[in-house]
């Protein structure tokens, strides 16, 4: 198929071609023409499937057609997402696709960290698609200064990696501040419990659909170097010249780690860029833009970059730093061998994180072979495992107490 089999008006298929999109990808076949039937739906795709463009450009179809003549734009799009970054890029697709449109729609995006005056006062200039995290949607919600009586599409973009503590309470003050009668579009990797109960408060009758993965394995080749901790520097700096990649990102377990090992790679003339939560929204945003550009050839960055980056030319993730659970593991090798593309990913490990590493294996059904590079070679025996004394019983608190400390801490915030 292509994209002009979905009846898109030329200027919106001129902006595809532009963009460089020559075919659908399967989720993009499955849910345009769910979109512009005006179904309400619950994709599950994996990350990098072009979800986005699935549902940016049959809603873009739509305004056109149906946009009003009045000047200043009435929310008409919402579009929640779990990260700035992810903000930030949805944004960009919408304004990107409907380019060439004879009326841009006019497109807002709103994160935290900026302030919150400033961006009521360009959304009340006219605003005809509003993407936001839904933290900062709702601190909008509070200040009821928006007019969403106008909305006819509500969008949940990575709906899974909203699931934490709050966003039903969030979710349930949106709904109620938005019409009954719109459309319903939810994007998600996975489909955790929650999700139904997510899924059932905003549709009752979302069409499910269901883009079986491509095994992670297939279409990147994972490699796992044993390393010390103190050798993962040099050996990162040998890789990168032996290679001769152009993108690299990579993964450290805190802030100033990505501070420190970034100064240090640009004292041997290598262009490297830190990429944490402490840094600005807009230093944030230059940054991502030069990494994209190649200004900035290494990216050192905690797992905020695990989700929502969607750079099409990344070369080798690393996990110098392990992380924390196998789903993100998923999500950070996911970074590369985007849209179909094929990519590498590496993981340091020394003694102390096989077993760590092990656990990532088995509960993402791989297997993967030790590598030792000459010069960097791991020395050493593993630690022996020292069993913790048996718990003392009576001397632990009790689940109920538990609950109650949990209890007073949040009444505690309230006041």
């Amino acid at each position: 198929m292509s994209f002009a089999s979905f009846n898109l008006c030329q200027k919106i298929l001129k902006s595809v071609e532009e963009k460089g999109f020559n075919t659908p990808t399967a989720v993009q076949n499955e849910v345009i023409p769910l979109v512009l039937n005006k179904e309400d739906i619950v994709v599950r795709a994996q990350t990098g499937s072009g979800k986005s463009a699935s549902f940016v450009l049959p809603i873009l179809q739509m305004w056109s057609d149906n946009r009003d003549s009045a000047k200043k734009g009435k929310i008409k799009v919402l579009v929640l997402t779990p990260t700035r970054e992810l903000t930030i890029q949805v944004a960009s697709a919408f304004e990107e696709f409907g380019a060439n449109l004879a009326k841009k729609p006019q497109v807002i995006s709103v994160v935290g960290g900026e302030k919150i005056g400033d961006q009521l006062f360009d959304i009340q200039q006219g605003c005809d698609i509003l993407v936001a995290t839904s933290g900062r949607f709702v601190d909008l919600l509070s200040k009821k200064q928006m007019n969403l009586s106008h909305l006819e599409f509500f969008v949940l973009d990575e709906a899974d990696k909203m699931l934490g503590e709050g966003f039903e309470e969030e979710l349930d003050l949106i709904l109620e501040a938005i019409p009954k009668e719109r459309q319903n579009l939810m994007f998600s990797a996975t489909y955790p419990k929650k999700m139904q109960a997510i899924v059932s408060k905003v549709s009752l009758n979302a069409r499910e659909v269901t883009l079986e993965s491509t095994p992670v394995v297939e279409l990147i080749q994972q490699r796992v170097i044993v390393v010390d901790r103190e050798k993962r520097g040099p050996l990162l700096r040998e890789l990168f010249k032996e290679n001769k990649w152009k993108l690299v990102l990579v993964f450290m377990a805190n802030k100033r780690a990505t501070d420190n090992i970034a100064e240090k790679f640009r004292k041997y003339k290598i262009e490297a860029a830190s990429f944490n939560a402490d840094l600005d929204q807009d230093v944030r945003s230059e940054t991502i833009q030069a990494f994209k550009d190649a200004k900035i050839n290494i990216l050192f960055a905690t797992d905020i970059a695990a989700r929502g980056l969607d750079i099409n030319d990344i070369d080798c993730v690393i996990n110098y730093d392990l992380p924390r659970s196998p789903a993100d593991y998923i999500h950070r090798i996911g970074r590369t061998a985007r849209a179909g593309k094929l990519g590498t990913a590496i993981s340091f490990i020394d003694h102390e994180s096989e077993e760590h590493f092990k656990l990532i294996e088995k509960r993402s059904e791989i297997k993967l072979k030790r590598e030792s590079i000459e010069g960097f070679e791991l020395y050493g025996k593993a630690p022996v495992k020292v069993k913790g004394p048996a718990p003392v019983k009576g001397k632990g608190k009790s689940k109920k107490d538990k609950l109650r400390e949990q209890k007073a801490l949040e009444e505690a915030k309230k006041i």
